[in-house]
């Protein structure tokens, strides 16, 4: 039974590594096959496999063939539907999800992801009539980062957009989570009432940026944001409460305990489900809870490992692409871990013991599948979630949960939610000190061999006590930190053009330097200085940037800047428009003229001196590795151009990065037919309001055999300087869920 359940868990997984989907036709046929070899008991195994994959890749079939027709990315239509979900609202801007969308002049997706600028209040439940500019699931693209495409594809969304205009058809109906929502945020909670949304709710868009670093900071993400945790902690707290009842005596002798224990719990963690808005997380979290409490109820006797595998496969075969989403891996990862310690030891360990040696457990199983999804390693999680686990369990969740259904009875609900919301003020105070003291651990990810050997490690290190080899562990584990890191070779630069969108940044790396050419840009809350280019640099092994320098004051190539300086080292700042910067960055002027050399690579700069404006003070940098070079020209026009081009003597360039993203006032035939590079290499947003890059610019670089290299089309870029290759683009690694390069 459980190598069955382990064959079809197996099969379904596959999923997540196929680069390209087998055709439809070809499941099919596989599916049948693993029907036809059912029956027999030796070809059982392999059946059960096939049909795992067959049934995951024919669900990935239908998430694709849901996605918005390529003919109408970018166009704008007038479509109906209702509003599910909570909307998030984040300054003037609201986000939601909008359901069974319909056009008079289009097929559309089933589910889309709507944002509107300067819009009304829109509630859930509510039927809209919009104007549209809709896009096809798209996302940055940058190394060892998130995958935006994986994730809106796993949540079936077909189409993301934004909204021109519209009118409200109907007002809401059957959306009484967003009334529990608007009363929540009139009540008083200590000034943490975005947390509580978030607890009991599952609405965590109103948190702060600095409460969710935090959170992060300290491995605790999983107690404010609705995950199976949530789920289990209520449902265990009912449980335990009627089995207290029954072992003092108290519980009715004529309703059996047991029973009721397990339906009171099940019935308790599905309501909080609905109240959550039972997203996949939640319906994972009560498929897991229910096989776990029928094995408690009849059948005990198989042991842990069956209710594992029985809600690992429930969850799979309900929604197979819950895969692409790394909480799944997370939550499945950390449950197999502490049955895998704790149902195989002699003995029993006394309750204080059991509940510190399960949070270091948890943090060790759970590093490799941290370093495997690129996610950052909190080094103070186990002492954290020490605390803080009893402190949501036992004091924040019950009185929210409470209040919150209280809540029309003021004088018992109100004062329930501002204790509650004290509780919560005490804990993010201490959570806060701990962030402070150590920042979360961002690791470089490391080859598979070594990551297979940090596996090995971590799994004889949660072996019991006294094993033979168990000690082998430790150095083991030293490979996380210690493990050799690709190097720059001498007189090479590793060049990044990082995908920041409407924006600039990129990282050159020489052997022992680091530089980093604009920093993304950034828009209240929006940072892609801090969201890009700082881990960027972290999963790099860049643990120090020599000079940042800033082409000049625009948003969109100096906005990430003070992120990068907070999170990381920055030896010297300079800038094109240094006035005009924050003073926290300490900015130099850009030094043109300047020449300097690192690791056998030459560096110059350059500034128009007769500039009259913002883009034509762009300081331009000159890159040269082993005889190949690249112009890195920030947002210069085409007077900075004829300029660079009269003071340089028509430098011969390899690559240039395209002046202003493409704008039709830059890239001069002048500058082109003077450098003539080979690529051009392009940083701009996908359907971006500017129209970057323009048609007349792309149809120079074509008649002057200039090759473009499109971060919006290949996400984040690496060229390899000095060796004479050609760039290589992120989305040439295929993914099934990604459009080709």
């Amino acid at each position: 039974m459980r190598t069955g359940m382990l064959a079809l868990a197996l099969g379904l997984l596959c999923l997540s590594v196929f680069p390209v989907l087998p055709s439809v036709g070809w499941l099919i046929i596989t599916g049948l096959i693993g029907l036809i070899c059912l029956p027999w008991r030796r070809t059982r195994l392999p059946g059960l496999f096939l049909l795992g994959v067959s049934w995951a890749c024919l669900s990935a079939h239908q998430a694709l063939d849901d996605r918005l027709a390529p003919a109408l990315d970018g166009r704008t239509l007038w479509l109906e539907g209702r509003v599910i979900g909570l909307p998030a609202h984040s300054g003037r801007s609201v986000r939601f999800e909008l359901d069974g969308a319909q056009s008079r002049r289009a097929q559309l997706p089933q589910r889309l992801l709507l944002s509107w600028f300067n819009g009304p209040e829109v509630y859930s439940g509510e039927r809209w009539r919009l104007a549209v500019t809709l896009k096809r699931p798209h996302g940055l693209l940058n190394p060892h980062g998130p995958d935006r495409e994986a994730a809106l594809l796993a949540r079936r969304i077909g189409a993301t957009g934004s909204i021109k205009a519209g009118e409200r058809l109907a007002s809401a109906e059957g959306a009484w989570r967003d009334g529990v929502r608007q009363r929540l945020l009139k009540v008083d909670a200590q000034g943490r009432e975005a947390e509580l949304l978030a607890l009991v709710l599952g609405d965590g868009a109103g948190l702060a940026r600095e409460r969710w670093h935090a959170l992060q900071a300290t491995g605790t993400v999983h107690l404010l944001v609705i995950s199976g945790q949530h789920v289990g902690l209520l449902a265990g707290l009912v449980y335990g409460l009627i089995a207290g009842l029954a072992r003092l005596g108290v519980w009715p002798r004529a309703l059996p305990w047991l029973p009721w224990a397990c339906g009171s719990a099940f019935a308790a963690a599905l309501g909080y489900g609905l109240l959550a808005g039972f997203q996949v997380p939640v319906q994972r979290a009560c498929v897991m809870l229910a096989v776990v409490l029928l094995w408690r109820l009849r059948f005990r006797h198989l042991g842990a490992g069956v209710p594992f595998l029985l809600a690992l496969n429930a969850v799979l075969l309900w929604e197979p692409l819950a895969s692409l989403l790394p909480g799944f891996w997370l939550s499945f990862a950390a449950v197999a871990v502490l049955l895998f310690t704790f149902s195989g030891r002699l003995g029993a360990w006394r309750p204080w013991q059991a509940w510190g040696r399960a949070q270091w457990l948890i943090a060790l199983g759970l590093l490799p599948v941290l370093m495997a999804l690129g996610l950052p390693v909190s080094l103070t999680a186990p002492l954290a979630n020490l605390f803080a686990v009893p402190w949501i369990s036992l004091a924040v969740l019950p009185l929210a949960l409470l209040g919150t259904v209280l809540l029309p009875l003021p004088m018992l609900g109100a004062p329930l939610l501002w204790l509650a919301g004290g509780f919560l003020d005490g804990l993010f105070s201490v959570l806060g000190q701990l962030a402070m003291w150590q920042p979360a651990w961002v690791p470089q990810p490391l080859p598979w061999a070594f990551w297979g050997l940090l596996s090995v490690g971590v799994l004889l290190l949660l072996l019991p006590r006294g094993l033979p080899m168990r000690v082998l562990g430790w150095p083991l584990l030293l490979l996380a930190v210690i493990a050799p890191r690709e190097r720059v070779p001498h007189g090479q630069v590793e060049v990044w053009q990082l995908d920041v969108g409407q924006g600039l940044a990129f990282v050159l790396r020489t052997r022992e330097h680091t530089l980093v050419y604009d920093a993304g840009p950034a828009m209240g809350d929006h940072d892609l200085g801090e969201r890009v280019v700082l881990p960027t640099l972290y999963k790099l092994g860049i643990r120090q940037v020599d000079l940042m320098l800033l082409s000049h004051a625009d948003a969109d190539h100096a906005g990430g800047a003070l992120a990068i300086t907070r999170g990381m080292p920055v030896r010297t700042v300079q800038a094109g428009e240094a006035a005009k910067l924050p003073a926290a960055l300490q900015a130099q002027a850009c030094n043109s003229g300047h020449r300097w050399q690192w690791d056998g690579v030459n560096f110059s700069l350059w500034q128009w001196q007769g500039a009259r404006d913002s883009n034509q003070d762009s300081c331009v940098l000159l890159v040269e590795a082993s005889g190949e070079r690249l112009l890195l020209s920030g947002d210069l026009d085409a007077a900075g151009e004829r300029a660079w081009v009269r003071d340089w003597q028509a430098t011969h360039v390899d690559w240039l990065q395209a002046p202003h993203h493409g704008s039709r006032t830059s890239s001069s035939q002048a500058l082109l037919a003077a450098t003539a590079p080979r690529g051009v290499l392009i940083s701009r947003g996908r359907h971006n309001a500017f129209g970057h890059p323009h048609a007349e610019v792309m149809q120079r670089y074509r008649t002057n055999g200039i090759v473009a290299f499109d971060s919006a089309v290949h996400g984040a870029l690496r060229l390899q300087l000095g060796t004479f290759g050609e760039p290589q683009g992120l989305r040439s690694q295929r993914r099934f869920w990604r459009e080709p390069s």
